[in-house]
């Protein structure tokens, strides 16, 4: 069983920056794929980046490319998502996602069934 903590959010103004943490406890952080999602009011849930613990590689969304950056401290078991440039679009809960068994190999991690553990999610609003 993991169990997922998000922090950091909050209202920042268009163009600021946050950055979330993921607190993860129940397994070795690097034997688990993690990502991060979003959802926007009245949307659905959207993928943003993911990171491969066993190999460290990382792939985002084309609309948070260059100004997002997901990253880990595995000693610490915390993976991080910092948001520069913030756009009012960027406006949504976001959430961290966890699983033992994410491939790397295919696009499968871009959706949310691969993930098998979640949190609570944490809302970030960027005002214009």
């Amino acid at each position: 069983q993991v169990q997922l903590l998000e922090s950091g959010g909050g209202l920042v103004q268009a163009g600021g920056s946050l950055r979330l943490s993921c607190a993860a406890s129940g397994r070795t952080f690097s034997t688990l794929g993690m990502g991060w999602f979003r959802q926007a009011p009245g949307g659905g849930l959207e993928w943003v980046a993911s990171l491969f613990g066993h190999n460290g590689n990382t792939d985002y969304v084309d609309s948070v490319k260059s100004r997002f950056t997901i990253s880990a401290d595995n000693d610490k078991n915390t993976l991080f998502l910092q948001m520069n440039s913030l756009k009012p679009e960027d406006t949504a809960v976001y959430y961290c996602a966890a699983d033992p068994n994410l491939a790397s190999d295919s696009n499968g991690y871009r959706k949310d069934e691969a993930y098998d553990y979640w949190g609570q999610g944490t809302q970030v609003t960027v005002s214009s």
